[in-house]
């Protein structure tokens, strides 16, 4: 006994070696990122569960399964008739995702196998082949797995939104909205951050004579795989999204002369379902494939060697290089601690107070976030590093040398500048506010005038957030070449969580209002879904704004990551006939991408 009491007692001082060995290997960006996700994740799974309390059907002896039999004892009660409209819906939602996903994940595999043998014949190394298409097919699953987490919570939500207005008013009703969108936002972004650190981690593991240069070169795969996604969610979502609304609308309006989301309309269930395809998982894998496309972008500009210098990033350690991975860390934490005011500290008790908490979202969460990126490039990053860039001077490349303050305004801009394009888009979109009023005036003369003036509005709106991002990346640039336009990107993406909150909050509201409807409650609740709903429609041309503001610095950033690996410093001579030629080919490819999509919609909504 006394023999095998110490056998144990060694493999327990050896477990406890290892353990702080482990700990003692993780560095402080290790330290920041693992904790971050997992509150983010334990984070999403309570918001869950605060919506799972309210009740559709009363299936046990809780107080609010009771409150729910009281509701029930009518034959005529519009609750009755809500577990079935939720039934249909999400039905409809887990049959597309199926449908889209089978097409995608065979689309994947196939080019994951291209990947490899292009990036192995092109690097004369199989193992980079294998990593570059493994890390592809993480990303794309990712993408995948967040997109369903978020269609499953969303037409998990829809419903219980409806009987918290019915039964609450208005604070349950938007909590149970806004939780919806928090479960989306707060499981993708933990989700896409921790893979990404652990696919880094075991690169790392795997290849442990190979350079940072080749190690994030592979993990730019990661990225690709979100952006492949995102391609079939947010077209073929868009098209059935589009579709399923105009079907709706055609046949209930014109041909029927039925209202929105009339129960005698069918097509309104493949309207509601649609607005989760399009703006739950649509939206989601758009956003994902943002970060991961911009957080590989900078890892790659990041560990690009400089000739002739050895204060890169690289020399300075895995903790400088990790910066990006830990502002977007960060972020979870601080979107976490705002979204108390929204439910705790300054909650919604009236139809006006609606638009005002979700603005003071977007504003708090960018506000706060700025001392932390500070903080955090402060001690992550060293005094001075060289960077690799594309700048020119004299006609020759110039000396990049970056900083902490260097780095924390290129963020800084970038950060700023989503929350200027998102309340320039509230601005043009909110019926609180002159344009979108002057709109529903001019539709009194017309179809004609309404078209017309909607369009010039919708110009009209784009001129602030060009100049914002033109701005952004001018500074950005000046100070740290690429990498600066990188963190830019990210900046803007760094409260990504309290985004896709907000814009989840739309289609939940939305389908909130079509269950009040079909389920025909009293019209007290329909006017309180309505309302959600309103600033719900403004929220999702929010995420929208976010979607493209970021997309345009991460196509720098990826074309600057790209240029910089090729080592290619001569710059683009546009007044070359070649060049001229393919840019004008170039401009007219987004129209011929919209006539398509247009005409699918169009096909499908007849």
């Amino acid at each position: 006994k006394t023999l095998l009491k110490f056998k144990l007692d060694r493999v327990r001082i050896r477990a406890r070696i290892r353990r702080r060995r482990r700990v003692a290997d993780m560095s402080t960006a290790d330290t920041l990122i693992v904790p971050a996700c997992l509150i983010g994740l334990v984070f999403a799974f309570l918001q869950f569960l605060l919506i799972k309390a309210i009740k559709i059907e009363p299936d046990d002896d809780s107080e609010a399964s009771s409150e729910l039999r009281k509701k029930l004892v009518s034959d005529e009660a519009p609750e009755k008739k809500v577990p079935d409209i939720y039934g249909k819906i999400m039905s409809g939602a887990i049959q597309f995702l199926k449908v889209e996903y089978a097409i995608c994940t065979t689309f994947c595999f196939f080019f994951a196998v291209v990947i490899y043998f292009l990036v192995a014949w092109g690097t004369e190394s199989s193992q980079q082949g294998a990593l570059t298409a493994g890390a592809f097919l993480i990303g794309a699953f990712t993408s995948m797995l967040c997109g369903f987490l978020g269609m499953m919570v969303a037409t998990y939500s829809n419903a219980r939104t409806t009987l918290a207005c019915a039964h609450s008013g208005y604070t349950l009703g938007f909590n149970t909205a806004f939780r919806g969108g928090g479960v989306m936002g707060y499981a993708l972004c933990s989700l896409g951050v921790l893979v990404l650190w652990a696919l880094l981690t075991i690169f790392r593991k795997i290849a442990p004579d190979a350079s940072f240069e080749i190690l994030f070169d592979c993990a730019a795969g990661y990225g690709l795989g979100g952006s492949t996604v995102a391609m079939f969610g947010r077209v073929g979502g868009g098209i059935y999204t589009k579709a399923a609304d105009v079907g709706a609308d055609l046949v209930g309006k014109v041909v029927a002369g039925l209202d929105e989301d009339d129960p005698n309309n069918p097509a309104t269930i493949a309207d509601n379902v649609g607005d989760n395809v399009g703006d739950i998982a649509g939206m989601g894998a758009d956003l994902f494939g943002s970060f991961a496309e911009s957080t590989c972008a900078a890892l790659v500009i990041a560990a690009a060697t400089v000739e002739g210098s050895h204060d890169t990033l690289s020399d300075a350690g895995w903790d400088a290089l990790l910066f990006p991975v830990v502002i977007s860390a960060a972020g979870i934490i601080i979107c976490i601690l705002c979204s108390f005011v929204a439910t705790h500290i300054s909650p919604v008790r009236k139809e006006e107070d609606i638009e005002w908490v979700l603005k003071v979202q977007m504003v708090l969460t960018a506000v706060i976030m700025l001392p932390v990126i500070y903080i955090l490039a402060t001690v992550l990053l060293p005094a001075e590093f060289r960077l690799e860039g594309v700048r020119l001077e004299n006609g020759v490349p110039a000396k990049i040398v970056g900083s902490p303050f260097k780095a924390f305004v290129c963020a800084t801009m970038g950060c700023i500048g989503g929350l200027i394009i998102g309340l320039v888009t509230e601005y043009f979109t909110s019926h609180t506010y002159t344009p979108t009023r002057e709109l529903a005036t001019a539709c009194k003369s017309g179809t004609a005038v309404n078209i017309i003036f909607g369009m010039a509005l919708g110009y009209k709106s784009c001129i602030i957030p060009v100049f914002v991002l033109s701005s952004a990346i001018f500074v950005s640039f000046q100070l740290c070449d690429l990498y600066g336009i990188a963190l830019a990107a990210l900046g803007m993406l760094a409260t990504l969580a309290c985004g896709l909150t907000i814009d989840g909050f739309g289609p939940i509201s939305d389908n909130a209002g079509g269950i009040a409807e079909m389920a025909e409650f009293n019209p007290e609740v329909r006017r309180r879904t309505d309302a959600l709903d309103a600033a719900g429609n403004t929220t999702a041309a929010i995420g929208k704004g976010f979607a493209i503001g970021s997309a345009a610095l991460v196509s720098l950033a990826l074309y600057g990551a790209f240029v910089i690996r090729l080592k290619v410093k001569t710059g683009v001579n546009v007044l070359e006939p070649t060049t001229f030629s393919f840019l004008i080919i170039g401009c007219m490819i987004p129209y011929w991408f919209a006539a398509l999509t247009m005409k699918s919609v169009g096909k499908a909504a007849g």
